[in-house]
């Protein structure tokens, strides 16, 4: 290239000093061929260095026979592949076809599709991993990805409904422990970090204390692990406090406001008042640290802290099934913030749809009843500020309200204790 700038100003040069019209021809046509020839010469040296473009997906098992093998074959190797039985699979697949716009592609089923998705967030798989094992391109699994996504986010009104307010849950009411106690308990809060990726601007917002870039996510669940209510794609520096207050003031949240006289459990994060009950601070309360001592429940606040614990402790589990079930919540991929958002809700849906359809998983069979679950990674300490974010219950109608939770708390408390002893 060098060669051929100067061999150019050169005969431009000569060009220039060319007193007749004769030899300014001549120059002109050396010009003209030495363009050319560089021109066929670097055209010649493209061609040879050509890498002439390869298949790529050539694997005799296409991702379709891959889908029948999993169908098709022992169950488990399904059910670890997709955290899913083909039965529930086929529910699913169902439920898709009659409640939302999905059907087959030009080159895909539905039920390719889906797998594909829910391999995605079961195996925390990245694209190329999917375009491996499924024999698509890149382009392909984005797009399923992206439509089974918006697909199945669309279900959470569906699968993610309020509790019944009106019953007593099976759970309390044939438990001694819990019963006639809580018997106005309607079901258990507490927020989750689960993993993100956020823009270099705005990753400070997304750091907890950890220091880890993680999104903040609330939800309610029933006794009966399941959920009830679900907002997801909160900052990870945002503590849990707030993220519920302001869902409380915003009347477009869809929030399930307890009734009078009802409430949920909530931990020492959030402030005890009407509709919550929190735990008696500077007492004994996580039930590894009640079940660790020797000398067992000492005093009415413990004995309430413990069985509060305990009660509550349905959230943990559910935080634990869901992580379990859906890896991709401890391990997310570089999706885009709204992305991230709805594969969180898809996970929640998808987990009420098998707690609704099958209640022998395995993995809720795991986190049964009889296991203690640790506290979830989220603001929930007991050195945590309990009225962040909620400098509004400031004012005397808040005083009041509180004082009457408060006397509410201690009327559980003392009864129960007098038919513990």
């Amino acid at each position: 290239m060098r060669l051929m700038i100067f061999v150019s100003h050169e005969i431009r040069l000569k060009m220039c000093a060319s007193r007749t019209p004769a030899e300014w021809d001549e120059t002109f046509e050396l010009f003209v061929d030495m363009t050319l020839g560089y021109m066929a010469l670097n055209m010649g040296q493209r061609y040879l260095n050509r890498v002439e473009r390869l298949p790529m997906h050539t694997s005799i098992r296409t991702g379709h026979q891959y889908m029948l093998e999993l169908l098709n074959q022992h169950p488990d190797r399904m059910f670890n592949k997709i955290r899913m039985y083909r039965p529930y699979f086929e529910m699913l697949i169902q439920v898709l076809r009659q409640q939302t716009t999905l059907q087959n592609s030009r080159y895909l089923t539905l039920e390719e599709q889906v797998m594909i998705f829910v391999y995605v967030i079961s195996q925390k798989a990245t694209n190329r991993m999917a375009m491996e094992d499924w024999q698509h391109s890149g382009s392909t699994i984005s797009v399923v990805f992206t439509r089974i996504c918006k697909a199945i986010a669309s279900l959470s009104q569906t699968f993610i409904k309020p509790p019944n307010f009106d019953a007593i849950p099976d759970e309390i009411r044939w438990n001694p422990k819990y019963y006639p106690y809580f018997q106005n308990c309607v079901g258990a809060i507490d927020g989750t970090h689960i993993a993100a990726h956020a823009p270099a601007d705005v990753a400070n917002n997304f750091r907890g204390r950890k220091s880890t870039v993680t999104s903040n996510m609330l939800a309610i669940c029933s006794f009966d692990m399941l959920f009830t209510y679900v907002v997801t794609g909160w900052e990870g520096a945002v503590h849990d406090s707030r993220v519920l207050t302001t869902q409380l003031e915003d009347p477009t949240s869809g929030f399930p406001h307890p009734p009078s006289g009802k409430y949920y459990l909530v931990d020492s994060g959030y402030s005890n008042k009407p509709g919550f009950l929190a735990p008696f601070r500077n007492v004994p309360y996580h039930l590894r640290d009640a079940r660790r001592r020797a000398g067992g429940i000492n005093g009415p606040t413990e004995l309430f802290n413990y069985r509060h614990a305990s009660l509550r402790n349905c959230i943990e589990r559910c935080f634990g099934v869901l992580k379990e079930r859906f890896p991709i919540l401890r391990y997310m991929t570089n999706f885009s913030l709204i992305r991230q958002r709805e594969i969180a809700m898809c996970c929640c849906v998808l987990h009420n749809f098998i707690r609704l359809h099958n209640r022998g998983d395995p993995l809720f069979d795991r986190y049964g009843v009889d296991v203690v679950m640790p506290p979830s990674d989220s603001d929930s300490d007991d050195d945590a500020p309990s009225s962040s974010g909620t400098a509004r219950d400031q004012g005397a109608n808040s005083r009041n309200d509180n004082n009457f939770a408060n006397d509410m708390r201690d009327r559980i408390m003392f009864e129960m204790y007098l038919n513990y002893n």
